[in-house]
């Protein structure tokens, strides 16, 4: 698409039209930000035991011993099972306080009475702490003990929406436009999460949380294509790389401080609603993309939106933008276009794409399992997560710093590295120093999210333009299945508790081996068709020196341009 991208120079690269266009896409961003961890504070599990009935007619202190405390790690009153009311009743008779009349009256402490009598499941429900939580999924519907596999399996379809998303959206917004996608998907953002609310039953929560699901990552999608096909030169580089990401974490980072605010999961669900329906009213300010016309055959709106916009930018439009033999080859490339299967047809794209692949679930798997597994750190957890959202933001700044000067796979491995074995060591602090635990997951997320931006230039540049996008589209799908596995992480603490850790350092330090065997594109011309990719190496130390760059005629700058279009999304 350079004979597009010269036909448009006229614009230029920052006039009232481009900023227009790329701060309120940045703003289109809010709403699918603002909702992606929603399945952490919607499906928290409070503090919770097995509830006492009134009728008992047991003190206070009865109600608190009546309660088997359990050791792992520390101290914790368990929450799946009481000792048999009947015979807890029979020993309050005896005394009104277990810890003083017992022992006087028997001649043995209430903690060896009562560990000598049977236990029973919570007949009578659940108690929850609202400590932190005034309700939740989880407390209102009884998400625990017996029916606990429900709260993985409603994060898992969450994210099955995303991974439905991302496989549809690039589809329909290539047929219907990207503009009339971006709107519906973040309409649907906004009706689903009003709708979910309303959910009278766990089942249909779950279905109204997959259509949100889908709406969440659809939205950045298309919101990233629009702006890389309308925003040209140094603007799409910063827009796509450093600006549209940190106003996503900005909007992440929001979610927890709402959260903390408004401790109900149903106001919190229509609160989350707010940023779709304030970026409705932008359906006006924001144009289609003209690139996306010009593919289409549809020159003359592309043309007159084009000089609209130089109108604004205050330049002389050409009388004639599009010359018809660009038009006709813009068309003739998008009927050319090639399947999924061509990423496997040929052997090295093929074991290209398979790393890649490997790659993105390992990363995937390790963000948002880290994001889980935060429900294991001491302190508040709102404090918690913000922190760990506020993170990303330098971790965007330093992979764009890094993508701009140093080589992909060097930057990436250091980066990963870094998260992977902060990560690996949080099994040594995370019970006796909770501050240093802390720290070390806010460093394992800044090396994961800082190796994850360099990741996105990086597959970029490895896929031939010819299927870039079909590849591109084939890692995010790949990363919503690494996000659909994430809840079950929690799951192996209960064979060993620091498993759910293990597993995500592991993950990264997966990634980074399998980088080392990936070519360097860094200063290399992009790869136009698929017998143009790099050949896989068999081993190269990731600081060996960098090849210098083929001499095939085009100047630098080309050579180092990022890719014109990615189709991605945020893991």
């Amino acid at each position: 698409m350079q004979d597009y991208e010269e036909s448009v120079s006229f614009l230029g690269t920052w006039g009232p039209f481009q900023r227009r266009v790329f701060f309120l896409l940045c703003l289109t961003s809010a709403p699918s930000g603002y909702n992606l961890l929603s399945v952490i504070f919607l499906l928290a599990t409070p503090t919770h035991h097995c509830h006492i009935p009134a009728e008992s007619n047991l003190s206070q202190d009865w109600i608190q011993a009546s309660i088997p405390v359990q050791v792992a790690g520390r101290p914790e009153r368990s929450s799946c099972s009481r000792y048999e009311l009947d015979l807890v009743q029979n020993l309050s008779a005896l005394g009104t306080r277990p810890s003083l009349d017992l022992v006087n009256n028997l001649g043995s402490s209430p903690e060896v009475l009562l560990s000598s009598l049977k236990q029973e499941s919570c007949k009578d429900g659940w108690t929850y702490s609202t400590e932190y939580y005034q309700s939740t999924v989880v407390s209102e519907f009884s998400l625990v003990c017996g029916d606990q596999w429900k709260q993985p399996l409603t994060s898992l379809v969450y994210f099955l929406g995303g991974l439905s998303g991302c496989f549809i959206s690039g589809q329909i917004s290539d047929r219907f436009g990207r503009k009339p996608v971006l709107f519906g998907a973040i309409a649907m953002l906004s009706v689903f999460s009003i709708a979910v609310a309303f959910a009278p039953s766990w089942p249909i929560f779950t279905v109204l949380f997959f259509m949100l699901g889908l709406g969440q990552i659809t939205s950045y999608i298309v919101v990233f294509v629009l702006g890389s096909e309308i925003l040209i030169g140094s603007t799409r580089v910063i827009f796509s790389s450093l600006c549209l990401p940190c106003v996503y974490v900005f909007s992440m980072m929001l979610l927890p401080g709402t959260a903390y605010l408004v401790r109900n999961w149903r106001h919190l669900s229509w609160t989350m609603a707010v940023p779709g329906l304030a970026c409705i009213p932008l359906w006006w300010l924001v144009p289609e993309s003209p690139r996306w016309l010009v593919s289409r055959g549809r020159s003359r709106e592309a043309e007159l939106l084009l000089r609209s916009a130089a109108l604004e930018n205050r330049v002389e439009a050409p009388h004639v933008i599009f010359l018809s033999a660009n038009v006709e080859k813009a068309t003739s490339q998008k009927a050319e276009s090639f399947s999924f299967l061509d990423l496997l047809r040929t052997p090295n794209i093929r074991y290209i794409i398979l790393m890649l692949w490997l790659i993105w679930f390992s990363l995937s798997v390790s963000y948002f399992g880290l994001s889980f597994n935060m429900s294991g750190l001491y302190g508040n957890p709102f404090l918690n997560y913000f922190m760990v959202t506020a993170v990303e933001l330098p971790a965007y700044a330093a992979s764009w710093l890094a993508a701009r000067s140093l080589p992909r796979r060097r930057s990436y491995i250091s980066f990963t590295l870094l998260g992977a074995l902060a990560l690996l060591l949080i099994q040594i602090t995370l019970h006796s120093h909770p501050t240093l635990t802390l720290s070390l997951v806010l460093l394992g997320k800044f090396g994961i999210l800082a190796g994850t931006g360099v990741l996105y230039m990086f597959t970029g540049e490895l896929s031939p333009t010819v299927i870039r996008n079909t590849a591109m589209s084939s890692c995010a799908m790949f990363s919503r299945v690494g996000s659909s596995v994430s809840p079950y992480l929690l799951q192996l603490a209960v064979f060993y508790q620091f498993l759910p850790w293990i597993v995500v350092g592991s993950l990264s330090l997966l990634s980074v081996l399998l980088c080392v065997f990936l070519p360097e594109t860094f200063r290399q011309p992009l790869p136009d068709t698929i017998q143009q990719m790099a050949l896989t190496q068999r081993f190269r130390w990731p600081w060996a020196s960098t090849p210098p760059p083929k001499d095939d005629g085009k100047s630098a700058k080309d050579q180092t341009t990022t890719p014109d279009i990615i189709c991605t999304t945020r893991l």
